[in-house]
């Protein structure tokens, strides 16, 4: 068995006991480890949406400033060592793997099933492992839900801990109320660390204020006010925050202006840190930004955007940018969500913009039934078709599309994205 074989297998094998919050496990791994956390410097963000594309801007904006960036995020895309960047490329998959076997061997030594790590488990040792070996300079780590019993809540003296908003997901295990959501994300906090809060100023934002001055951690939040100059174009986006004017960033949707804002203050507190970010790095690391899946336009003929709108507010979101870009006018649809989702606040967000919803099930033991969406729509008064083959799905949803002449949105979870653009390419469309 070759070492990617042996990899493969084992986050297989992981990956089958699902989520399990808890730090006793990734601190058993990481010290067998030797603790490279504790060796690295690190930006920790958590946050209910935003905190990837806020990470990608922002690691963008350190490389072009000179440092060596490390930057873990989730899910991954097409493979594993897709959750995994270095001076803002991807690992290769022999680096990926050599360090993946590294961490296998020493999770091959703990005692039972019941301390045998998780897959995010396994992939976070790896990340903190990788970024240590390669020497570098700053680290960007994504919490993957949560925060207070999120795998990657082990550092201790975070450069600056990130929470770029609360919203309500994963409500089975994070509380149905945004205060509770709130609490568990404040657990990153750490003492004497500073904090950037990027949401609104509501009951979320009172827990992690007081959260903030239990820990004497310096709490900065985000001045939205100071936007101002937004354009949105499907080519880019264009706004100013405060004394930079005529910020450009490929990322599309409307909703990215607040994640370059919170970044630009990201970049002012590290300053204050001692780090050396110029202005032409802010201005070069925002211009040269990427981010897949999140409003990505995957081809123009015919039109198809992938955003990986999973819960409430990214939904919403990405139906504003929906109705913005396109006008108002009718579009076709293909979802694919996760059992775990709040779908049923879908119908009304989408009544007014769908005119065909295909729903599909993604590639994932949480995926929900395509049937069932598709029932609920039909509730909901919305035009709706089921398939439990995704690729047939897939196929019909384009060529809906193609036929009417309307731009398709494939909406929903990101374990979706490997498999449809893969369609997307067998299809030959430009």
């Amino acid at each position: 068995m070759t070492g990617a074989e042996r990899v493969n297998l084992y986050l297989k094998q992981a990956s089958s006991r699902g989520s399990i919050l808890g730090l006793e496990r990734i601190k058993h791994l990481l010290e067998m480890l030797g603790n490279p956390q504790e060796k690295l410097k690190i930006i920790h963000v958590s946050g209910t949406n935003g905190k990837g594309s806020f990470s990608a801007i922002l690691s963008s904006i350190l490389n072009y400033a000179g440092y060596c960036t490390g930057y873990f995020s989730s899910p991954a895309l097409t493979s594993a060592a897709d959750s995994f960047q270095i001076g803002g490329s991807k690992v290769s998959e022999e680096i990926f793997t050599s360090v993946m076997v590294k961490v296998i061997e020493k999770a091959e030594e703990m005692d039972s099933e019941q301390e045998s790590p998780t897959e995010f488990e396994l992939l976070t040792a790896a990340a903190f492992l990788m970024f240590f070996q390669c020497k570098c300079d700053l680290c960007i780590i994504e919490c993957g839900l949560g925060g207070d019993g999120d795998s990657t809540n082990v550092i201790s003296s975070p450069v600056l801990s990130v929470i770029t908003n609360v919203r309500k997901d994963h409500c089975h295990i994070l509380g149905n109320a945004v205060s509770q959501i709130a609490a568990h994300k404040a657990g990153i906090i750490k003492r004497g660390c500073a904090v950037l809060y990027g949401g609104e100023k509501n009951e979320a934002f009172e827990v992690i204020r007081n959260r903030a001055s239990e820990m004497s951690s310096k709490l900065y939040v985000t001045d939205f006010q100071k936007l101002s100059g937004e354009s949105f174009t499907l080519d880019g986006t264009t706004f100013s925050y405060g004394d930079y004017s005529g910020l450009k960033m490929p990322l599309l949707g409307k909703y990215q202006i607040l994640n370059g804002a919170n970044v630009i203050t990201a970049v002012e507190i590290l300053r204050e840190k001692g780090f050396e970010i110029s202005r032409s790095a802010v201005y070069d690391g925002l211009k040269s930004c990427v981010w897949q899946g999140r409003f990505e336009v995957l081809c123009r003929e015919p039109m198809v955007i992938f955003d990986g709108a999973h819960n409430p507010d990214g939904m919403a979101a990405a139906v504003e940018s929906i109705k913005y870009y396109f006008g108002g006018k009718p579009i076709v649809i293909l979802m694919g969500i996760m059992a775990d989702k709040e779908y049923s606040l879908y119908g009304d967000m989408l009544k007014s913009t769908a005119e065909i919803i295909f729903t599909v099930t993604p590639d994932n033991p949480r995926a929900l039934d395509s049937k069932i969406l598709c029932e609920y729509f039909r509730q909901s008064g919305i035009n709706s078709e089921f398939y439990h083959d995704f690729s047939h799905g897939a196929s019909k949803a384009l060529e809906y599309a193609e036929k009417k002449k309307l731009p398709l949105a494939v909406l929903g979870s990101l374990y979706m994205y490997d498999k449809f653009t893969a369609i997307l390419k067998g299809n030959k469309v430009k």
